[in-house]
């Protein structure tokens, strides 16, 4: 039997899932979650295989009981039921560990299959997801590039750069010419394709190089 605990704040949503999941004969809902914080309890208490996670709920979002399942070394595998699809939902859920993420609309005999893909220890998107974690993929490694295309010297000065220095204080600071200090700006903007100085500072600090 696959043990799956419903995680979702509106009590119509859980005994909807409830009514369903109880007709298939492998699996066995072993309890429900109003919030985040009931979720990790219940998830403690009753160890299920499989979570389904609405990600809006009070007390502790989707997104940090997932990551709070896992700091508490759960072995449940996280399907992400939710009606939303914007990429500050999605990218969050997967990096904190979902197995699966699926939107509510989905046909029960997809929800069904999905519960017992990801008890076997596969993952599954829905295909929208899919292409927005793929975009992000590749813009990960756009990035990455670009990061390496940076000299050392020109890294130290975007990390200046992001802290608000004028390129006066800049060449001051490293004991190089102001002219320098400019061709190094112009060297980070042209390699990053970013157009002027408070863009490379708001690169600098999103992705760690500040």
């Amino acid at each position: 039997m696959i043990r799956v605990l419903i995680a979702d704040d509106h009590a119509v949503v859980r005994q909807g899932l409830r009514t369903f999941l109880e007709l298939q004969e492998d699996i066995e809902v072993v309890g429900e979650a109003a919030d985040g914080e009931a979720a990790l309890r219940a998830a403690a208490e009753l160890e299920p295989d499989v979570v389904l996670m609405d990600l809006v709920m009070p007390v502790l979002d989707g997104v940090a009981a997932i990551e709070g399942l896992r700091a508490r070394g759960s072995t449940a595998r996280v399907i992400v039921l939710t009606s939303f699809l914007d990429e500050d939902k999605v990218l969050p859920a997967v990096r904190a560990g979902a197995a699966g993420y699926l939107l509510k609309d989905v046909a029960p005999a997809e929800l069904v299959g999905a519960i017992r893909t990801v008890d076997r220890g596969e993952a599954l998107l829905h295909p929208a997801v899919a292409a927005r974690v793929l975009q992000e993929l590749t813009a990960d490694a756009g990035r990455a590039e670009r990061h390496d295309a940076l000299t050392a010297r020109e890294r130290e000065v975007l990390a200046l750069v992001a802290r608000g220095r004028a390129n006066k204080a800049i060449a001051f600071e490293l004991g190089v010419a102001e002219k320098t200090v400019k061709t190094h700006v112009g060297n980070i903007l042209a390699k990053l394709g970013l157009s002027d100085r408070t863009q490379a500072a708001l690169y600098a600090v999103r992705e760690g190089l500040a």
